[in-house]
């Protein structure tokens, strides 16, 4: 059986968010700082691909309309 490599891709960004929360949470605290950037990141990869997701589905719907308007 083949595994998909997405798949695994779409769990990094929950991961990512993850380690920030369990790092900040049991750091020290003057460490707590390092584990800010990860958990950003992870939260901006999941809006960057809601964003692309919802742009996407906007330009099949223009084109679904286009294309009735011609018939």
């Amino acid at each position: 059986m083949k595994i998909n490599k997405r798949f695994f891709l779409s769990f990094v960004a929950p991961f990512m968010i993850l380690i920030s929360s369990i790092g900040l949470i049991f750091r020290d605290n003057n460490r707590k700082i390092f584990y800010l950037p990860i958990g950003l990141m992870g939260i901006s990869i999941i809006f960057e691909k809601d964003l692309r997701r919802r742009l996407a589905r906007k330009k099949i719907l223009k084109k679904i309309k286009f294309y009735q308007k011609i018939k």
